[in-house]
Parts: C-alpha cells; structure tokens; sequence
C-alpha cells in the first residue's frame, strides 16, 4: 500500500448514524441472546463497507484478499493441515487449556501478564491473540507431542548448556584470513613477536568486527560451537598464539588474553535457571525435530495446490488445495485471509471506491496507457533503465515486488493506480507561474549561504550562546559553542559546519536571515518552531547554472511534479473530508465479545 491507499473515511451524515445505530442494535439483541461469536448480518454476509451510498461487498473484499494474500495464507492452512491430520492418525490432540497454559507460560517468561503480553503482540507484531493462539501456539504444541520423544533433555545436555553458560571462559583475540598462505605469514610473525597480534588483526584481519578492536571477540566457552576452536582456546597459556585453524573457507589463529573463571549462580536462581536452560535445548531440538518430521510429512503427503492455477481450478472449482485427499476450499482461505488481512484490504477497496466515484464526476478515467506511462515513470526516476535508455520493467517489477504481497496486477491496482487516478483529478488544476519557475531556479541552481549554526532549545540558552559568540567573534569559538551547546546532531558533531542553506528551500526565516549577512557576521537569534538557532556567515557559493534557459525544460518537469504531488496530497485531504463512509468490518471488530463458556475467558 501507498501512503496514497491508507484511507480509513469516517461519517457524519444522519443516514450514515442511522445505519451505525442499527448495526449497534443487532449486535445487542445478538448479546442479549447469548450467542458467542458477534454477527451482524449486513456486515457479515452481504456488506461489509458503504462509500457514498456505494456498498462493498464480503465477497468483492474477499477477492481481494485471496489475490493478495491468499497464496501465503494457503501455504501456512496447508501446514497446519498436516500437522492436524497427523495428529489425528496418532490420535493425539490439543486442547484449549493447553494453548491457555502455555500463553501463561511464554508471557511469564517475559515478565508479563497475559493481557500486557498479548496487547504488546499486537502493537509490535500485529497478531490479534486469535492468530496467536491458532497459527503459533496451536501448532507449537501440536508438534511438540508428535515429536515428544525426541525432544527429552537428557543431563549431559543440560550439563554442556550450564557449561557453556556459566563454565570457565578463554578471552582471545584472531585473525582470520581468506588466504591459507598469507594465514601462515602472519601467524608466524604473531608466534615471533606476540605484542604485535593487536596490530595484526587491526591492519590484516577480514573479520571487519574484531579487527576494528584490534582482534578481540567474544568470550569462548565449551560446547558453544566448534570443538577444534574451543580446544585450541583452552589449551592455551595467556598470550600464546593458536596453531592455524580451517574456519569455513577462512584460515583462523587465536592469541589467549586472560582466563575468566567459571562462575557460580546462587541457589535461590538456580530453579528459574535449570528450567530456562531446559526450555532453550528442547525448543532447539524441537525445531530440528519439527523441521524433519515436516520434511518427512511433505514428502509423504500427496498436495495439489489448486489456487494459482487454471487449469486445475476448472478440474476443482471452488478448490484452493487438496491434502491426502482432504479438500481445502477457496472460501476457508479466504476467510483466514480476511481475518488477518481484511481491514487493510479492506481500506485498499475504500479508496478505490472513493477515486472510482471521483473519476466518473469529473468525466475522467484511468486507461492502460496511463498506467503503463508511469510505471516507466517510476522505474526511471529510481534508475531502473536499460543501456539504450529506455525503462527497465522488468527489474522495476522485481524490486517492487520483492517480499511483498501479490503479484503486478496487484501492484498496479494498489499503487499505481490510485497514483494515476489522483494525478487525472488534480492535471487541470495544476500549473507553474513565472513565479514558481524564478523561485524553482534559485532553490537549485542559485547562491547557497555556507554558515556555521549552533540549535539550542530554549530562548535562554540561546541568549547566553549568542552573548558568548558575540564577544569572542571567531569561526573556531562558534564551532566550539556549537558543539558544546546546539542540541542537533550534525551540527554539534562537525563544529557548527551545516549543509550550505539555499533560498526557497522551506526555512523562510533562517533563509532570509542568512541571506541578510555578510562573511564573518552573527545572526540573531531565530525562533522557528521549537527550536532557537544562531547563525555565523562565512560566505557564499557560485551559482551552479547562470542561463535559465539552459535548464528550464528540466526544471520545469521537477517542479511540476513537486506541486502535483502538493495537489495530489490537498485532492486526497478534501475527499476523506467530504466522503460518507460507513465500515461495518471495523465496526464489528470493535464491539465487545462475550465469552462462551468460563473458560474461555480465564487466563
């Protein structure tokens, strides 16, 4: 989505509380009745939004979360699928309770509560407790049963892990090099004089990490990783030098700089400690056991992925996928899709609605070669062009695409589209005046002011920096005040130097200020915003282009897009203003839930 596409349109007009205020109804005559999951049927079967007294369909918004999500949504059911069936052939279950419990569990183990847990996961991670419960913990659990008796931990792994944890440590400093024979040059140099290893790994290390700290990384410990590294580490004395150790395609030496002794925890955290100790070995073996028995039941499995595909979806219509024989419907696809991804779907179909309308009032309309014309557009601008000059489409499209949802139709239709759409609403009211163009020229091609600037955040702070610069009127002392007092990073890291100021370039008030002075003068104080900001001149530049003439096909083509765009953004505020909008979707998201048994609702 575009910042173009994130519409959410709210209503004001009395047909639109009217309908509000029945959706509210029915969904209290729903709690008054007991039942468990709300349901309002205008927004649960037929409409699920009304755009100017234009409707959206549940169907046209599931549509349109299966093109744009459906083939990932289809590929987690069809793992979940496995992992059901396989359960069932080993009549193995998992319970509510137990996804309850482990909940419980998982947040205590970050220190929080379940509600604050699930709340955090859904700011940070937007996953609704739902999706949590049904597509992470469900199966988590679900695998861990399957693969039970290989993921008990035995002692000798729990030993190894506290060892690695808590065991006697080699801090070391390496060199590590691609070239075998230049490995053994250095490690013999390293071996003659070892005082020069820090200098070594500095100036030859291709480890960029370690070798900005002249070779040193972290402490090695046993059963942490490579065995021949940790027993090359402890085998040595402090400040001898390893034998060269194969690394990958690297050749690696170690200098030993202090044993760190092993250490003791207390007998109070030792509980907490074995228990975490033990979660981390069975979540990795887990893993590894999981994605094997995976491996195994995918290769066992007989899948035909049916959406995405024509001609198998006209051998099974209504189809998105048969597992083992079990058929996948495209509707349970698409409602997983609408529960994760309806309500940004859903303002992607909003908009749309709302230009669509726009367009047929203004007698325009959005053709293919619109389209086509500025997807070019945008390949160029962000330098996708080939030899000949010409669009590179085709690389366009795989960087825009890439870890992205859908495909290009679903580009076109969510980015460029609204683009072009928005651009045929504003082309008519869109022009540069002789002004715009003089004032385009100066901002990038005229004189910039080079000045040195200290950023305080408060006019008394910057009353006593201005006194002090005044009275010691000398670049050296300004840059020194600025980075000691301005609160803005560039300026206080480089002594007062700032990119050089240009006029027209959005700061009216430090521009003209800048503009007024000579070499060496002090400024005024200048408020603008929150901030107070102090200004040395210390001259000006040349400017880059004299002849207008020379650049004004140029120029004119980069303002106007500018001011298109500015138009663009104005169109977009008047008609979220002025829409009548009403989305039951998020209206029913938002009603309160009622639990269907004790249960369900304890945590």
């Amino acid at each position: 989505m575009t910042a173009h596409a994130r519409w959410m349109l709210r209503s004001t007009s009395p047909q639109n509380s009217i309908r509000r205020l029945l959706v509210l109804v029915a969904a209290v005559v729903a709690i008054a009745g007991g039942v468990t999951t709300m349901s309002v049927d205008a927004a649960e079967n037929s409409v699920v939004a009304v755009v100017n007294a234009d409707p959206i369909s549940r169907d046209t918004l599931a549509e349109a979360s299966v093109e744009r999500y459906g083939t990932d949504v289809l590929d987690n059911l069809i793992n979940r699928h496995l992992i059901m069936q396989e359960c069932k052939r080993r009549g193995l279950g998992v319970t509510t309770e137990e996804v309850r419990t482990e909940i419980v569990r998982v947040a205590k183990k970050f220190g929080l509560n379940v509600e604050s847990y699930l709340q955090l996961l859904q700011e940070e991670r937007d996953i609704t407790p739902e999706q949590y419960s049904r597509e992470i913990i469900w199966p988590m659990l679900a695998l861990r049963k399957l693969v039970a008796d290989q993921v008990d931990v035995t002692q000798q792994e729990f030993n190894e892990a506290f060892v690695s944890q808590y065991g006697e440590a080699v801090k070391c400093r390496m060199v590590m090099i691609q070239d075998k024979s230049q490995a053994i040059q250095l490690h013999a140099q390293a071996a003659a004089e070892p005082s020069s290893f820090a200098r070594l790994a500095k100036e030859f290390s291709e480890d960029p990490t370690s070798a900005s700290v002249g070779g040193l990384i972290p402490p090695i410990r046993r059963y942490m990783g490579d065995k021949t590294i940790e027993d090359a580490a402890f085998g040595l004395a402090e400040g001898d030098v390893s034998e060269v150790l194969p690394v990958g395609d690297h050749w690696m030496f170690l200098q030993a700089v202090r044993r760190i002794p092993a250490s003791q925890p207390s007998p109070q955290a030792l509980p907490a400690i074995k228990e975490q100790i033990n979660d981390r070995i069975r979540d990795e073996k887990m893993k590894t056991a999981a994605s094997q028995l995976f491996e195994q039941l995918q290769k066992q499995a007989q899948v035909v992925k049916v959406l995405g595909d024509q001609a198998a979806s006209a051998k099974y219509p209504g189809v998105a996928a048969i597992i083992n024989g079990q058929q996948v419907s495209i509707a349970s696809v698409a409602a997983e899709c609408i529960k994760r991804h309806g309500e940004s779907v859903l303002e992607g179909e909003i908009n749309r609605k709302l230009l669509t309308q726009a367009l047929s009032k203004a007698g325009k309309q959005v053709t293919n070669a619109d389209l086509q014309a500025e997807i070019e557009r945008a390949a160029i601008s962000f330098g996708y062009i080939t030899p000949n000059g010409a669009a590179d489409i085709a690389g366009w499209f795989d960087a825009v695409l890439e870890g992205g949802p859908g495909t290009r139709d679903v580009y076109i239709e969510d980015v460029v589209w609204p683009s072009v759409a928005l651009k045929k609403l504003v082309e008519d009211e869109t022009t540069l005046t002789q002004t715009d163009m003089q004032e385009g020229f100066e901002a990038h091609y005229g004189p910039r002011a080079e000045v040195l600037a200290c950023v305080l955040s408060d006019q008394r702070s910057a009353q006593k920096v201005w006194e002090m610069a005044r009275d010691n009127p000398t670049d050296q002392f300004f840059g020194q005040l600025a980075n000691q007092y301005s609160i803005e990073p560039v300026s206080a890291s480089n002594y007062g130097k700032v990119p050089p100021i240009r006029k027209f370039g959005g700061q009216p008030a430090v521009e003209k200020e800048a503009f007024q002075m000579k070499p060496g003068d002090l400024s005024g104080i200048i408020a603008t915003g929150d901030k107070y900001i102090i200004l040395r001149c210390q001259g000006f530049t040349e400017p880059v282009v004299s002849d207008f003439n020379a650049v004004e096909g140029e120029l004119r083509s980069v303002l106007l897009e500018k001011k298109m765009n500015l138009a663009m953004g104005l169109k977009y505020d008047r008609l979220k203003e002025t829409a009548e909008i009403d989305n039951f979707f998020v209206a029913t998201k938002e009603l309160p839930r009622v639990a269907g048994s004790e249960a369900s609702t304890r945590q």
